[in-house]
This record gives structure tokens, sequence and C-alpha cells, in this order.
């Protein structure tokens, strides 16, 4: 009993829950700290690729531009960066988590708007499609041209329904419709209505001296009225 007592002793206790607990949180962290580290020189092996790419890029006088694969967002902030401190242009095209890639531009020879156009379509920018967008172009230009050069078809001329001058003829006649419709002659005097149809040919001047004249007749005419009534009360 005493020897098998002795071995027990000398043996390690169990860890506690605690204790192992412990343990796995800190290979955790140290698994973690691993992973971190090897992104960051994953990063510096990146960015040091981009800067000899970019730097090619300036020192070649016959390129224009450079173009990148597809990187995810972390990547294409690495490649922005070195651009702008080049003082390079960088683009972004394609769809993102799927083809989104970066093209870097110098800024003396910025892209065209055809290259954009099709950069931006999800095709490629190279001589064969160059070229296609510009006859493509040509092309949708002559019909244009031809388009507007062509005169117009008979069906394609507005032509009124029916004639104007026979809406009204079922009312006041066909000889009437006619006059209606001629052209109005302008009288200098009058404006468009001849002076023969004004019945009154007064001024305004004497129109209202008129007026005048028949408001104080009347007020007389009420005065004396009004005195002759007096009189005969008295009587």
């Amino acid at each position: 009993m005493d020897l098998l007592g002795s071995i027990l002793g000398s043996m390690d206790k169990p860890p506690t829950r605690d204790k192992k607990e412990r343990e796995i949180i800190e290979k955790q962290k140290k698994e973690l700290e691993q992973m971190k580290n090897k992104e960051r020189d994953e990063l510096n092996r990146f960015r040091k690729y981009a800067e000899e790419r970019l730097g090619r890029l300036v020192k070649d006088s016959n390129r224009r531009f450079m173009e990148f694969q597809p990187l995810d967002k972390v990547h294409r902030t690495v490649v922005h960066d070195i651009a702008e401190i080049a003082g390079l242009v960088a683009m972004s095209f394609g769809v993102e988590g799927v083809d989104r890639y970066i093209v870097v531009y110098k800024k003396e020879h910025m892209p065209s708007e055809e290259e954009l156009a099709v950069r931006r379509n999800g095709d490629p920018w190279n001589k064969q499609t160059a070229e296609a967008y510009t006859q493509r172009r040509k092309q949708q230009k002559l019909l244009e041209e031809e388009r507007q050069k062509k005169p117009l078809k008979e069906a394609e001329i507005a032509v009124p329904v029916s004639n104007y001058k026979d809406k009204y003829a079922h009312l006041i006649g066909q000889e009437a419709a006619l006059e209606a419709a001629k052209k109005t002659e302008t009288n200098k005097s009058y404006g468009y209505v001849p002076s023969e149809n004004k019945r009154d040919i007064r001024s305004i001047e004497q129109t209202m001296a008129d007026i005048q004249a028949k408001k104080k007749l009347k007020i007389q005419h009420e005065n004396n009225v009004s005195h002759d009534s007096c009189t005969s009360g008295q009587i």
C-alpha cells in the first residue's frame, strides 16, 4: 500500500477545466497570430510585385497602361495606393467577387471613351476589339447619316384625317364653310372688324360726353318731380 500510494502521489493530477480552456484559447490566439503574419507577408510580397510592375510601366515610354489579373478588394487597394504614389491613374472594371480587375494608366495616355465602353461591357481591350468597336461606330454613323438624308415616305408624312373646311359643312352649309375658311383681310381702321359692321361710329370722347349729358338730364328730371310733389302737398 505504501508503494502504491507513493506512485499515485508522484503522478500529475488531471488538469482542471479552467486550465484546458486557457490552453485552447492560447492555441487559437497563436494560430490567429500566425495567420495574420502569413497574410501580412503575402501582402508585402504582392506590394513588391506591384511596385516592380508599375515601375516598368513608368520607365517604358511605349506602354500607356498596365492591366492586372482579377484581384480581391484588399489587393486592389494596394495597387491603387502604389499607382497614386507613382503619379498614375488606376481604374477598376468587372464584377466584384467574380472578375474585378485593375488597369493602371499613365496620365498622359488616359483611356478613350471607346476603351471605357468596351471594358465596362465586360470585354477585353485589345487590337481586335478596338478595331471591331471602331468599325461598328462607323457603321452606326453611316446609317444615321443615310437616315437623315433619306426623304420621308408618303406614309411617314403627316396628313390630316379630314378637311377642316368640311367639319362644319353639315351645320352651316358648304358655301358658308368655304366663306369662313377664307383668309381674313386686315382693316386699317378697326383691325379685323369691317367699319360698316359697327353701329356706333362715335369716338370715345363723344360717347362719354353723351353719357354725362344723359345723367344730368336724369338728375334734373328727378329734381323737378320732387319739387312738384312738395308744392302740391302744400296746397
